[in-house]
């Protein structure tokens, strides 16, 4: 039979005391009468009445309405090491049942199933409230910045810039990593992952994030949408991103936990150096770290690093065999030149593509651009210039023409007709004002090549570089009429062309 509360046992004893009848006091009280009646009997056979003396407390009094039967008085029941039942229920498949039966094996006269597993809520209780969740070893990391930030003061300039102090916490073990960064922006965020990662050794099932911009574009209840640099860094890794629900802070505690100890123990002890550069205060946060994940906690006597190393490290997944390279994703609309624009220097993509909404991939040396999931154009990156990288195969076929308009592939091209043709284009380049002016001349003079040769075009061009004519028209004449075939008569006052539109020395007369 379930035992009363003393306090309950002794209003029994008043009430009796008062007058009241064996029915009375048992419906004042919500009680059985068989029950009352057993409690007045051991009253009784204890030499108890009612007033009890001052001095008689709650488990005395206990114990001389319950002795011990005989031959039970020297039996001691064994009680569990709950600290050791605390953490073999964080591995995979460990339960209460499980444990119970192997205390079982050991003490066979010990605690029912039910009494362990009451006697374990009462324990557990006792803990701190963010004890009481459950984590399988391995399966979390709990991440996020502290409220706290760091100065750190420029050697050169006196400037005062605040570092932002990244923290994390495994589930199972608590084990914990703080480090300094400049920012909490994007590429500092993933940086500070990939570090965390190297510094357990291998990588949780989950990363439970907090819900900033970093992390998540748009914070849902329930279905967060990750950013996609993100989740390309937790594919890398093998590993899945389930940020905390908005507004419910107990779904990150062991972090919030971790970042409470991270200011008391370490950034609180930091409070009176002056640091110079982030690599220095860094340093100084390791030894501190060190010394947090060394401290035996109180209620499960084994210090971070130890149930890490019993609990959280065998179950991590393996490291990938290369780091996580950041590349940063963003969309973006191709533009009617069939360019996109990337930290404002543009970048062309297949110009079917105009107009479409497209995914780029930037890293610290390329530019990939996506669409509906297949590569389509990659480029070196370059400093926002606000230039074009064009790939001739991304444009249409008529603007590939135009495309080979350059001073320079001019300039190949003439020479390779002959040294005549090379001089006379490059006469033609430095007398038009605009170059597309002197291109589309250029490119004229030398498709003449095809209709008259090449060493009849080199010796035309010689004839009108000496006559100073550089026209399209005045060198197609010269070829027509023959006249870089004939002989040179220098001494003549004739003109070396003859035109209709030409007028000769007669005109003046």
């Amino acid at each position: 039979m379930k035992r009363l509360p003393m306090r309950k046992i002794k209003e029994v004893l008043r009430l009796r005391a008062d007058g009241l009848s064996l029915r009375q006091v048992a419906r004042s009280l919500s009680l059985g009468r068989a029950t009352v009646s057993d409690y007045l009997r051991r009253a009784e056979i204890a030499k108890l009445t009612w007033p009890l003396p001052e001095e008689l407390s709650d488990t005395e009094l206990e114990a001389r309405l319950f002795p011990p039967l005989a031959g039970q008085a020297s039996r001691q029941i064994p009680l569990p090491d709950w600290a050791y039942v605390h953490a073999e229920l964080r591995r995979k498949g460990v339960t209460l049942a499980l444990l119970w039966q192997e205390y079982r094996e050991v003490h066979p006269d010990g605690y029912g199933y039910s009494q362990y597993c009451s006697l374990y809520s009462g324990w557990e209780g006792k803990l701190a409230p963010v004890m009481r969740q459950r984590h399988p070893a391995g399966e979390r990391l709990f991440v996020d910045y502290a409220g706290q930030t760091v100065d750190v003061v420029c050697p050169e300039t006196g400037e005062v810039r605040t570092a932002q102090i990244f923290v994390t916490a495994l589930g199972a073990s608590n084990y914990t990593y703080v480090e300094a960064t400049w920012t909490q922006s994007l590429p500092d965020w993933l940086s500070s992952h990939v570090r965390a990662f190297s510094f357990f050794g291998g990588v949780p099932a989950m990363i439970v994030s907090d819900n900033l911009k970093s992390a998540v574009i748009k914070a849902c209840f329930h279905d967060p949408a990750i950013n996609r640099t993100y989740g390309d860094m937790a594919a890398h890794y093998d590993t899945a991103v389930v940020p905390a629900r908005p507004r419910k802070p107990k779904d990150k505690a062991k972090v919030e936990t971790a970042v409470q100890l991270a200011e008391r123990w370490i950034l609180a002890r930091l409070r009176n150096q002056t640091f110079f550069g982030l690599d220095e205060l860094n340093a100084a946060i390791r030894p501190l770290q060190d010394r947090l994940n060394a401290k035996v906690t109180r209620h499960l006597g084994a210090s971070r690093r130890a149930l890490f190393d019993d609990l959280d490290k065998p179950a991590l997944k393996p490291l990938p065999p290369e780091p996580y390279v950041f590349a940063e994703w963003k969309q973006r609309r191709a533009g009617i030149d069939y360019h996109i624009d990337v930290d404002r220097h543009y970048y062309s993509v297949p110009h079917q593509l105009i107009k479409q909404k497209l995914w780029v991939r930037i890293t610290a040396r390329t530019v990939e651009v996506f669409h509906k999931g297949q590569r389509v154009a990659a480029h070196a990156r370059t400093s926002g210039n606000r230039q074009h990288s064009t790939v001739r195969e991304h444009m249409p076929p008529n603007h590939r023409h135009r495309a080979g308009w350059t001073p320079e592939s001019i300039r190949r091209q003439a020479a390779r007709i002959g040294p005549n043709v090379e001089a006379y284009a490059e006469v033609i380049m430095r007398r038009r004002k605009h170059p597309e002016q002197a291109c589309r001349s250029c490119l004229g003079v030398m498709k003449l090549a095809r209709s008259f040769g090449n060493g009849r075009l080199d010796a035309a061009c010689e004839r009108a570089l000496e006559i100073n004519s550089y026209t399209y028209q005045s060198l197609h004449s010269i070829l027509k009429n023959g006249l870089d075939r004939a002989p040179r008569h220098r001494t003549t006052d004739e003109p070396a062309i003859t035109h209709p539109n030409i007028r000769g020395a007669d005109y003046f007369h």
